[in-house]
Parts: structure tokens; C-alpha cells; sequence
């Protein structure tokens, strides 16, 4: 059953149309190729003191108004440098955690030195995008993208110095993040069935936490796959017994989960098929296109592959818990409190928690570092005599130029080709080459989670269906801030979408599903949460209507950067041949520093880029 009746408790206008593609929106950009001589003085892009928008709801990550430029110089719209306006030592284009380390660190060794960050959003931190929700009085706070410092004893010595530098110390976490929460409340994983697969619409619950057998004599499928669901998680058999350790790994490089379980291991195909969607919200794909050898490492572990080829470590044995509330939106707020210390209350990272941003700080006409948003660059030179940069970027639908002797380009690779068009043809081919993975991460503000006690689950995964997954929010404690308290107390859910063209491979799937994230409208995007949380929580008297206080939907068209790491990625013999390695060379006076740039969808790779970047200029 789909409910097409509305939230009426909140006002989802700005989430019921959108616009698809250049020719909608011309009258938009009609202006945008000359600029009027009665433009008012361009340093005063001073933001109003009520701008806040964390706490707007509806579809946000890339929201209206924020691709909608782009789009239309991809489609071939050109941009004129207009007359220069503003001068920096350095421009930054893209505000994301990327973009704002590359502006501390060049301010860091620059103290004095003037910096624009501009980004194409309404708020700074790219995709770690911060939600707050009221609930009934309540303040509770989401993570809209990225969500967590994992694995900071990997982080490269730049990434975590930054870390400290601005106030996080990733050891505190072991206090604030409640490790024991699930257990406290006896609370385990389920799965949703579906009928189309399995024969009926089905919740098992207690994955994990039951013994294997009794868990399997509650799913829907034949004896044989139960017997084959109990065997890959009990059994201690080597599937390759007589290869050593690097040979299987190096064959299972090269043999996808999908068809390891197949043929390894020989389990039925109804088993396979409970876990052809397990992983996507890590690699936004299939276990069809995920190597095996990634599979041993992932959160939970996988069946069937402990035994054969066993876990490296390469979390090195550290637990998942190091969240902020608002994921690492928290960092990006702490280098804002760095970059334009007005604009964030507060001096530590418990305090910037629930630390109000006042936006109206962030590009005051006297400030050392500005941060512009809602700024899109649309075309970027180096000066004819090779001594600066110029930026022209469009605001409030008019062009205007900046001039600077830097120029960092911390936005996705796959604009560059078109912002920068002087950048030789090799690299352009090579910074396409990386295709950034949709998907969407919506939050669903509930006034308690009862209904989840009463089933004594925290985290349902679906086999089939819009969403993949609905899980609670981490439950961290820090700075007076508490993500999940008892069961009757307000708290916000994660759903993740990833959009999936089974048929087609590769890159070439999140080519075709880029399209359905931005053509989905609020209002089916709100369906889908619905339908599947009514499919969930039906039993126990849930009323998607009723108990469901607000939805925000962060879709990310162009989400994680390029993963180098699945089955289809050819073999490089050296950094040199690889295309973000290509890609990220300094053009001019032009650098380039993002997670593109180093091919992984993590924090520290944005950080480590930055100070790539910002040491090429130094240097």
C-alpha cells in the first residue's frame, strides 16, 4: 500500500516540484552573461542574521538551486569573465570539508592573507551536511552525508594534526558514543523479505543476535537454503584449502562476492539473494561488481569468507563510534569556528554541537577568510601573463569575477573540464574518468521509538525495495546533546537509497542513477519512507501519518567520490597511470583538492588532498 496523503505537521513545499535540465530554467541565467554596471558593491554578499539553514527540511544535499547553473554550462551555456570585483591571495571553490581544510591550511602558514571559499549550496560542508529537526519541542540532529571519523589511527599525520588543531580529540568519543546501547536494550538487526523473491512479505528479526538456526527456521525459503544460511555462518570450512594466503587474495581481487558464494561456496541462490543489496550503502553497488577481498572487511563480516581468506584489520581492531550527532558537520563547523570564529560560538568540540552558526558572519566585507555560499563557479583562467587566477561565479543569478593569485578547486572532478576549459585535453579525460556514486541519505524525525522496542530492533535491511536500510541514530552524548534516550523520547532515523540499474555495470549504473535522484520528487521520496516503514512496523500499530514528525531528504546526485577498488577497475602499475592522479595536477596557478582527487570517499582523504594542494602552493 503507497500513502500519497501528506505530512501536515510540516511544510514540505519546497520538496513537491523540481526542474530537470537546461531548457527549464533560461529565463533563470539570462542574466548571468553580463553584469549590469548598476550592480551594487559586490563585497557586501552579507548573509541575513535569521539565515540558518540546517533546519531547513524537505529535499536538501543537492537542493534546488544548487545544480541548476552547472547544469546548464554542462549543456553548453557559456560564461564571460565579468569585471573584476574582488582581489584574494587565494580562492577556494567548493566549501566542503576539503575546501575548508585547504583554507585553514594556507591560512595557517599565511596569517594575514585573504581567502574567498565559495560553494554552489545554501550551506557550507558539502555532503557533511548537518539536519536539525523540532521535534515537539525537541532539538534533534541528523547527518545528511558524511558521517563519521573513521578509523582516525589509519588517518594520514596531516589529517589527524588538523583534527587536533581544531579541537576534536577522537579518544573522548569512548566516553560520549554508548557502545553498550543495543546490547542494554536488547536490540538486533532484522530483514524484510519480499514476495516477488521470496514468496511473501516477510520480517525475521534478530539477525546477529539469535543463534543462526533458529534464525534461519524463520525465513521464507527452502530447506536447502536454510541449511546453506546456517553452513556459511558456522562453518569454519577453507574454500580454497590449498592456496595460501596471498594467492586467494589475489584471486579474489578478481572474483566478486556475488560469485564467490556461487561457486566457492555453493549455496543456494535464495541466500545469495538476501545479500545482493548488503552492502551498497558502503560501494553503491551490487556484491555482483564488490570483490570478495573487500567483503572479508566489512562491518559485521560477511559468511562465508572468514575462514577462507580472514580479516586483515584494517580498521586495526578501532570500534565505529566516532560520531558526532551531525556526522562530520561537526568538523566542518570546527573549521569555520577557525576560518571566521564569529561565525560559530563555543571553543570546543563538545560545544559546537549545539552551537547556533551565525551565517550572517561568513562573508562580511572586512573579514580575513569569506565564506560565500550559493555561489557557483562557472568559469576559471589563469591570467594571460600567468600571475593570478580569474573566477567568475554566479550568485543570485548574476556573474561576477574575482582575481586571485591562487586558485584551489576543491569540487567535484567532473566539473572541472567544464570551469576550467584551458586545462589540456589528457587531464580533462582523466578527472571524467572519475564517476562519483548516488545516493540518498533521508532522515525521519519520529516523537519516540516505542514501536522499535516494542520489536526489539534497531535496524531493519530490506531485500528489495526504495530504501535499503532504516537504522537509529548512533547513540552519542556529548556537549548536553543526546541522540537516543528511552524509548518514548524523540529521535531522528536514517534511510538509505541508492539507486540501482541491476542491468547495467559499472560506472555506467551511476551514470543512469544520478538521473532518478534528481527526477524523484519530495513527494515520492516520502512514499517510499511510508511504505517501508509501515512494512517494518505495521504489527505494532505504527501510523506512518501520525508518527512520523518530518522528513529531509539528502540526495546526492554525485555522492561518494570514485571507489578504484571494485571488480571492474583495471590493474596501474604505477601512481603515475592512474586517472585522479592525473587528473589532480596544478595547471598554472590552479590547484586541485578533493576525495576525488585521491579516489576515497572518506574525511581523511579530503583533508590529505587539501594539504596536497596547499603544499604545491607553498612549494
Amino acid at each position: 500500500m503507497i500513502y500519497k496523503d501528506k505530512i501536515t505537521r510540516r511544510d514540505f513545499l519546497s520538496g513537491s516540484q523540481i526542474a530537470i535540465g537546461a531548457a527549464l530554467y533560461p529565463a533563470m541565467l539570462s542574466s548571468c552573461s553580463k553584469t549590469s554596471s548598476k550592480l551594487k558593491n559586490h563585497t557586501n554578499f552579507e548573509l541575513p542574521g535569521t539565515y540558518y539553514p540546517p533546519q531547513k527540511i524537505g529535499l536538501r544535499g543537492s537542493h534546488e538551486g544548487s545544480w541548476e547553473t552547472m547544469h546548464s554550462r554542462v549543456s553548453g551555456r557559456d560564461f564571460q569573465h565579468q569585471k573584476i570585483s574582488e582581489e584574494y591571495d587565494l580562492v577556494v571553490v567548493g566549501g566542503g570539508i576539503s575546501g575548508l581544510s585547504a583554507a585553514y591550511f594556507f591560512q595557517k602558514e599565511n596569517p594575514n592573507s585573504k581567502i574567498l571559499v565559495m560553494d554552489n549550496h545554501d550551506d557550507f560542508g558539502g555532503h557533511a551536511k548537518r539536519n536539525e529537526f523540532d521535534i515537539e519541542g525537541n532539538i534533534r540532529i541528523g547527518y545528511g552525508g558524511t558521517e563519521a571519523i573513521d578509523t582516525p589511527s589509519a588517518y594520514d599525520p596531516e589529517s589527524i594534526k588538523l583534527l587536533n588543531e581544531i579541537g576534536i580529540n577522537t579518544e573522548k568519543f569512548y566516553n560520549y558514543f554508548d557502545q553498550e546501547f543495543w546490547a542494554r536494550n536488547k536490540l538486533s538487526k532484522s530483514i524484510v523479505f519480499d514476495k516477488e523473491t521470496f514468496g511473501e512479505d516477510k520480517i525475521v528479526f534478530g539477525y546477529g543476535s539469535r543463534s543462526w538456526e533458529d534464525f534461519a527456521k524463520d525465513m521464507p525459503v527452502s530447506d536447502k537454503a536454510k541449511s546453506d544460511f546456517v553452513r556459511v555462518h558456522t562453518s569454519k570450512e577453507d574454500y580454497l584449502p590449498n592456496l595460501n594466503f596471498k594467492e586467494k587474495y589475489k584471486l579474489l581481487k578478481q572474483v566478486s562476492y556475488e560469485d564467490y558464494l556461487r561457486n566457492y561456496c555453493k549455496i543456494d541462490e535464495q541466500i545469495i539473494n538476501i545479500y545482493k543489496r548488503w552492502g551498497m550503502s558502503f560501494w553503491c553497488v551490487g556484491i555482483d561488481e564488490i570483490p570478495t577481498t573487500l567483503i572479508q572487511d566489512y562491518d559485521g563480516g560477511m559468511p562465508g569468507v572468514t575462514h577462507t581468506l580472514p580479516r586483515t584489520g584494517h580498521r586495526n581492531d578501532e570500534p565505529y563510534i566516532f560520531h558526532f550527532p551531525d556526522g562530520n558537520a561537526s568538523i566542518a563547523r570546527l573549521l569555520v569556528r577557525k576560518l571566521t570564529p564569529l561565525a560559530m560560538p563555543g571553543s570546543t568540540m563538545e560545544d559546537v554541537v549545539l552551537a547556533k552558526a551565525n551565517y550572517s558572519e561568513l562573508d562580511k566585507a572586512d573579514n580575513n577568510v569569506k565564506i560565500r555560499l550559493n555561489s557557483t563557479a562557472v568559469k576559471i583562467t589563469n591570467t594571460s601573463n600567468q600571475n593570478a587566477v580569474l573566477t567568475t561565479y554566479v550568485l543570485n543569478n548574476k556573474a561576477h569575477t574575482v582575481k586571485s593569485k591562487k586558485c584551489i578547486l576543491a569540487c567535484y572532478n567532473s566539473a572541472i573540464p567544464y570551469i576550467c576549459p584551458e586545462i589540456p585535453d589528457v587531464q580533462k579525460e582523466a578527472l571524467s574518468y572519475n564517476v562519483k556514486a548516488p545516493l540518498v541519505y533521508t532522515k525521519v524525525a519520529v516523537p519516540n521509538w516505542e514501536y522499535f522496542e516494542q520489536l526489539k530492533t534497531d535496524f531493519v535491511y530490506y531485500t528489495s525495495g526504495f530504501y535499503k536500510q532504516v537504522e537509529f541514530a548512533y547513540p552519542v552524548e556529548i556537549g548536553g546533546y543526546k541522540s537516543v534516550g528511552k524509548s518514548d523520547s524523540p529521535m531522528v532515523l536514517h534511510m538509505c537509497h541508492v539507486p540501482w540499474v541491476p542491468d547495467v555495470k559499472g560506472a555506467d549504473q551511476w551514470r543512469a542513477g544520478r538521473y532518478s535522484v534528481l527526477t524523484t520528487t519530495f513527494q515520492q521520496y516520502e512514499n517510499h519512507v511510508k511504505e517501508q516503514l509501515l512494512q517494518a512496523l505495521g504489527s505494532t500499530g505504527f501510523n506512518p501519518d501520525k508518527d512520523i514528525s518530518a522528513i529531509t531528504v539528502n540526495r546526492w546526485p554525485h555522492g561518494y567520490a570514485y571507489s578504484p577498488d571494485l571488480i571492474w577497475e583495471p590493474h596501474y602499475n604505477d601512481d603515475s597511470e592512474k586517472p585522479w592522479v592525473i587528473g589532480r595536477r596544478p595547471f598554472g596557478n590552479i590547484h586541485i583538492a578533493n576525495s576525488d582527487a585521491g579516489a576515497s570517499a572518506d574525511t581523511n582523504t579530503a583533508i590529505s588532498q587539501a594539504f596536497r594542494a596547499v603544499q604545491e602552493i607553498l612549494n
